[in-house]
C-alpha cells in the first residue's frame, strides 16, 4: 500500500490554556497548559494513522519550537520528512473556559525563503510519485504565492495522483482552478468563497453545488456537530451525515478528522 502524502506548509504547536473565564482588561489566570503538535495537516495525518492508513508528513520546521514539535511527532510515531527553516515555527494559543467556550489566536508563522520553498517542492515531487493521495491542508506561510497549492495540484496530476484540498481565502480561490479531486471547506469557508452568508441548509447545499461545478469534483462541507454534506454535481451525488451527539472537550481538528475519514475510504 502506498502512503497518503500530507503536506503541512504552516504547522504549529497548539498550546491550550485552561481558564475559569475570560475577563476583559483584567488578569486571567491560566489554570493549566497543554502543548502538542498541531495544524491542519498534522491533525489529518494523526487521524489517518489512527484509522489504519499509511500517512507520511512533509513539513517545514524551524527554531526551538520546530525542534519541540518534531519531538511530539516522534513521540506519536508520526512519520515525517522535515525541511529545516531559518525562522521559528509558530505557536497557536487556544483559550478554553470551564464552560467549554474557546478563543483561538494563530500567529502568521515564519516567512519562507525561495530556497526553502524549492526544497519543499523537490521533496513533494520525489514522494508524490509513490503516493496514493496528496492532501494539501492548512494556510500558506508568508513568502509563498497564492497559487502555491495550484502548482502542487498540477504536479500531482502529472503522476496520476488525486489531491484533497483544505484551505481558505485567496489560496483556495486560486487552487480550485486546478480542479482538485476533493475540497473540504467548512461552513464559514464555503460562505467566504460564495461571497455571501449562508443562513439555511438549502443555501449551504446550493453553494456546495456551485463549488462542485467549478472544480468538477467532490465537495465535502464540514459543519461541526451539524449535518455535513458530500456533493458531486458531475456524478449527481448528494450525501449527508449527522455526527452523534457528544460533549466536546476540544473542537480543534474536528474538520481534519472528517477529512481523514473520507481520505481513508478513497
Amino acid at each position: 500500500m502506498n502512503p497518503v502524502l500530507v503536506l503541512a506548509l504552516n504547522p504549529s504547536i497548539d498550546a491550550e490554556w485552561r481558564v475559569a473565564d475570560v475577563l476583559w482588561e483584567e488578569k486571567n489566570n491560566v489554570l493549566s497548559e497543554n502543548r502538542w503538535a498541531g495544524g491542519k495537516g498534522i491533525n489529518v495525518a494523526r487521524w489517518l494513522n489512527h484509522l489504519g492508513s499509511k500517512a507520511k508528513l512533509i513539513l517545514p520546521l524551524g527554531g526551538l519550537t520546530g525542534k519541540e514539535l518534531a519531538g511530539y511527532l516522534r513521540a506519536e510515531k508520526l512519520p515525517a520528512q522535515i525541511i529545516p527553516l531559518r525562522q521559528p515555527t509558530r505557536v497557536n494559543v487556544i483559550v478554553t473556559t470551564k464552560r467549554g467556550r474557546q478563543m483561538r489566536f494563530n500567529p502568521l508563522g515564519p516567512i519562507l525563503s525561495a530556497m526553502e520553498w524549492w526544497k519543499i517542492f523537490k521533496r513533494v515531487g520525489a514522494d508524490v510519485k509513490r503516493a496514493d493521495l496528496l492532501i494539501l491542508s492548512g494556510s500558506l506561510p508568508r513568502g509563498l504565492a497564492d497559487n502555491t497549492y495550484t502548482v502542487l495540484i498540477t504536479l500531482a496530476r502529472r503522476f496520476g495522483v488525486r489531491t484533497l484540498l483544505d484551505c481558505d481565502g485567496a489560496p483556495f480561490v486560486a487552487a480550485i482552478k486546478a480542479r482538485p479531486f476533493l475540497v473540504k471547506p467548512n461552513e464559514h469557508e464555503l460562505a467566504q468563497w460564495f461571497g455571501k452568508p449562508l443562513r439555511t441548509e438549502k443555501e449551504i447545499l446550493h453553494a456546495a453545488r456551485k463549488l462542485s461545478e467549478t472544480t468538477q469534483g467532490w465537495v465535502l462541507v464540514s459543519r461541526g456537530g451539524k449535518r455535513s454534506w458530500l456533493v458531486n454535481v458531475k456524478e449527481k451525488v448528494e450525501l449527508h451525515a449527522t455526527p452523534p451527539r457528544v460533549q466536546p472537550r476540544n473542537t480543534v481538528g474536528a474538520g481534519d478528522a472528517l477529512l481523514a475519514a473520507v481520505a481513508n475510504q478513497i
